[in-house]
């Protein structure tokens, strides 16, 4: 796929570290929209789509921030989050308006030992764009963990 010059202007600050440490492609080599079809194919295989996630990211982002900032049981016990807030905000590369508080959410199974961690702006650019952030990125949300975790889908 051919990318226009606003394209390849996007993927390139993509890649930069000028809005967050490292950037959001980390050491994917892939372009901003192969990584946004491919995460998209590995959602549709669970019956999922990037709304759905996102929203579920959201609900457990919102249960965590009930525990100020400590483990709360969800699921009846199958997962349970956290939240913990820092100073300042990020915006989205995109360029869309407004500014996400520096909050992570940490959800962990108990059982397994499993974690994902994800910020306010991943949130943000799951729902608006399908980007899950590039491979080897610092907040890339592996869309099959993801599945398994927020919504028990088995990858068999």
């Amino acid at each position: 796929m051919k990318m226009s010059p606003q394209d390849k202007k996007l993927d390139e600050m993509l890649r930069s570290s000028t809005l967050v440490a490292g950037g959001f492609m980390g050491s994917d080599r892939r372009s901003v929209f192969e990584v946004i079809e491919s995460d998209a194919a590995t959602l549709e295989k669970a019956g999922l789509n990037a709304s759905m996630v996102a929203r579920r990211m959201r609900e457990l982002t919102a249960a965590a921030q009930a525990g100020l900032g400590t483990w709360v049981d969800v699921d009846h016990g199958r997962i349970r989050v956290m939240s913990e807030d820092y100073k300042g905000v990020l915006v989205c590369p995109w360029g869309h308006a407004g500014h996400y508080p520096k909050r992570i959410t940490i959800v962990e199974c108990p059982e397994t030992g499993q974690t994902l961690t994800w910020s306010d702006l991943n949130i943000h650019l799951i729902e608006a764009h399908g980007f899950f952030e590039g491979q080897g990125s610092a907040f890339r949300v592996e869309p099959d963990q993801a599945a398994a975790m927020l919504f028990e889908k088995d990858w068999d």
